[in-house]
């Protein structure tokens, strides 16, 4: 190692217990290799600068070893910030944002312009290839304008076709592609819609046959009681999750969270995951050891 007079190892650990690491993720290694994963980045993870470093260091490796990484992002913060910044009001209904032709053109601005770009830059800084991308570049999102319980949202839609020959390609380059979820509209409709970036990764990893999908969240997965980190479930079966909404354990933001991972897994990806973005490294814990973390819907 050529810098390593300058990196001191952890004294807590000698060397026989860093070859013990190595050999026990070596069969992870090889089964990951050449597989795709799909990764929705988001919340706190994004915004605290040592998390976002850790995640762009976890991807960069991911794609080192073989793995075919996918991110997807959000920045429901960040537009919110550029809303203040320009003195016009976030407007929510029944959850969701209201987006008007003013928005969305600040939603643009922000996910594909800036955010979009942040991290191309971070991932190649750590060494990465990386490529930004909206839904909108080679018709990679098609979606249509949806309503709530009635309700105009604007330009809010969901989407109706994933066409991921642009990512495929990219993959096959070795690039790590990065998608800010705008998409355009269905043939014939020249508008541009905000997207929700849980639902749109989740329907992209059905659209590339990922073997994982993975949410990067601010929580560490779903709680038997939600002011008890330990009572993490770290496992549910999807004929369990009706009955989980029922009685509560899954309530709230965590909702439309595990509808994604069912989304995907239904679509035919065989592990979708929710996991806590605050922890350092968590991506290489999940991928990489027998630990795991975060909840797995199977």
């Amino acid at each position: 190692m050529e810098d390593r007079e300058n990196n001191e190892a952890d004294p807590r650990l000698d060397n026989a217990h860093w070859a013990g690491v190595l050999v026990q993720a070596l069969p992870y290694f090889r089964h990951w290799c050449g597989k795709t994963i799909v990764v929705k980045y988001g919340g706190n993870a994004m915004l605290n600068e040592q998390l976002k470093a850790n995640v762009m260091e976890d991807i960069v490796l991911l794609s080192t070893v073989g793995i075919h990484v996918v991110l997807v992002h959000g920045g429901g913060p960040e537009i919110n910030h550029m809303l203040e910044r320009v003195g016009k009001e976030s407007r929510f209904v029944n959850g969701l944002r209201y987006t008007d032709s003013e928005t969305m053109e600040i939603v643009q601005m922000v996910l594909t312009g800036k955010l979009n770009k942040d991290i191309v830059g971070m991932l190649l800084q750590n060494g990465g290839k990386a490529v930004g991308l909206s839904g909108v570049d080679s018709g990679l999102l098609r979606a249509r304008r949806i309503q709530k319980d009635g309700a105009d949202l604007g330009f809010v839609g969901e989407v109706t076709e994933v066409r991921p020959e642009i990512i495929q390609s990219l993959l096959q380059q070795g690039f790590i592609p990065v998608v800010s979820t705008v998409a355009l509209g269905e043939d014939g409709d020249i508008n541009r819609y905000n997207i929700n970036a849980d639902t749109a990764a989740a329907k992209i990893a059905v659209a590339l046959g990922a073997e994982k999908f993975v949410q990067l969240t601010n929580v560490p997965g779903v709680l038997r009681d939600v002011n008890d980190s330990s009572s993490l479930i770290q496992r549910i079966h999807v004929a369990d999750v009706d009955a989980l909404i029922k009685d509560g354990t899954i309530a709230g933001g965590m909702i439309p969270k595990i509808e994604c991972c069912l989304l995907a897994r239904n679509g035919g990806v065989p592990r979708t995951h929710i996991i806590d973005g605050r922890v350092p490294h968590s991506l290489l814990i999940e991928m990489f050891s027998d630990r795991g973390i975060g909840t797995m819907i199977y």
